[in-house]
C-alpha cells in the first residue's frame, strides 16, 4: 500500500486547511483510515479515524468540533478538513491504514503510513 498525503501549509490561527491522502495498492474500501500528527519533541498522537464504509468516525478531544474526517472510496482518498486552526495544531500530519480490528486510537493498530504533510499555524 502506498499513501500520498498532501494539503499542508502555513495558515493563520482561525484559518482552515484540507488534507488529502491518496491510497494505492490495495482495495481502498477494505481498510479503515486514520490521521495522526507529530509536533517537534512530542510523541505521535491520534487525530481522527474513519471506518471502511465511512459511517463511523472518531476524533481526539483536542480536535472534536473543529476537524472532520471523510473518505471517497471511489477516489481512494481520505480527507481531513481542519477549521478554526490553532497554533497548537502545528505538526506533521500522517495518514495511515488500519486493516485489522483493534482500537482506532492506537497507532500500533495501523499498518501502512504516508510520508506526512506539514501544517504550521501562526498566531
Amino acid at each position: 500500500v502506498q499513501l500520498q498525503a498532501s494539503g499542508g501549509g502555513l495558515v493563520q490561527a482561525g484559518g482552515s486547511l484540507r488534507l488529502s491522502c491518496a491510497a494505492s495498492g490495495r482495495t481502498f474500501s477494505s481498510y479503515s483510515m486514520g490521521w495522526f500528527r507529530q509536533a517537534p519533541g512530542k510523541e505521535r498522537e491520534f487525530v481522527a479515524a474513519i471506518s471502511r464504509s465511512g459511517v463511523s468516525t472518531y476524533y481526539a478531544d483536542s480536535v472534536k468540533g473543529r476537524f472532520t474526517i471523510s473518505r471517497d472510496n471511489a477516489k481512494n482518498t481520505v480527507y481531513l478538513q481542519m477549521n478554526s486552526l490553532k497554533p497548537e495544531d502545528t505538526a506533521a500530519y500522517y495518514c495511515a491504514t488500519k486493516y485489522y480490528s483493534g482500537s482506532y486510537y492506537d497507532d500500533n493498530m495501523y499498518d501502512y503510513w504516508g510520508q506526512g504533510t506539514q501544517v504550521t499555524v501562526s498566531s
